[in-house]
């Protein structure tokens, strides 16, 4: 059902053209946005009038490697909404605002939310695994920007061959293309920067995205995805048991001479008793395997 879904999902954003406008401030993306840009104004208000209260909130809130490897993990979360370049705040503002309306109506406004937060983490602790090298992911990392490409990531499975247009270009581009230079464009500032960290888990977002489209969307949000595998799990261990009680009662019967085959079939079950056996036992309700 999944697959037939997903083909006609396809089927239908082939050739299509995918015009941004105005869309509804709502949900998840609108929560995201206030609170992001909160975060922001207080800063630059601290910046301004408190500065070592500023520099303290930003070293608690900024993704550093070294703190994260001596506890601070949560860290891996916050960084992802802590801004100081105004120029880096109204690009993943935008890029929210625009690229994550357009998910949001796909997905739902829960499942958006995880994919926000799921893309941040992610690239925020692949990041800090990759600084242990100490020669890629150097100094410290904040910002939306891995978030916002996971964002982009996602809308670029969801509509597959879909041209947009894109302010300030006059002319329709293959979304394709755009995932293509921004990831080239994050790739030249990381090998021009030192391979810096800032850039490195920038970059990652749009791996992670394509990470959460793989593992969760089918399966609507992350609780789902987790609640599905531990179903399976569960499954598969109780086929572990049957199949093991299986090989201990033909163990037992092989040891008092008798042919298990009598009682199981090809697929482990009981086998049932003679027409005469099964009256004289079952009675009137007959056997039940």
């Amino acid at each position: 059902m999944a697959d037939r879904q997903l083909r006609k999902d396809k089927k239908m954003s082939r050739d299509t053209t995918f015009q941004f406008s105005l869309p509804p401030f709502r949900g998840a993306v609108r929560y995201l946005i206030l609170f992001t840009l909160a975060v922001w104004i207080a800063l630059v208000l601290l910046w301004a009038f408190d500065r070592p209260d500023a520099q303290f909130l930003l070293t608690i809130g900024e993704l550093n490697p070294q703190h994260v490897l001596h506890g601070w993990v949560w860290q891996l979360l916050t960084y992802g909404f802590v801004h100081v370049d105004p120029r880096h705040i109204i690009v993943a503002l935008v890029g929210t605002y625009f690229i994550g309306s357009a998910v949001q109506e796909r997905i739902g406004s829960r499942a958006f939310a995880e994919l926000y937060v799921f893309s941040s983490v992610l690239a925020g602790a692949v990041g800090v695994l990759i600084s242990l090298t100490d020669r890629v992911g150097i100094g410290p990392a904040l910002g939306a920007g891995a978030a916002v490409n996971g964002v982009l990531m996602v809308f670029y499975l969801l509509h597959r061959g879909v041209s947009i247009f894109l302010f300030p270009f006059p002319f329709k581009i293959p979304v394709e293309w755009v995932v293509v230079a921004v990831g080239a464009i994050e790739g030249a500032y990381f090998l021009l920067n030192n391979f810096a960290l800032f850039f490195l888990v920038s970059l990652l977002g749009l791996g992670t995205g394509f990470v959460w489209y793989r593992l969760m969307w089918r399966r609507a949000t992350v609780s789902g995805a987790i609640q599905t595998r531990a179903i399976t799990i569960r499954n598969s261990y109780y086929r572990w048991k049957r199949e093991r009680a299986k090989k201990r009662f033909q163990v037992y019967m092989r040891k008092h001479q008798q042919d298990p085959k009598q009682y199981f079939d090809e697929y482990g079950n009981f086998r049932p008793p003679d027409e005469k056996e099964k009256d004289k036992k079952d009675g009137p309700a007959g056997w039940v395997n």
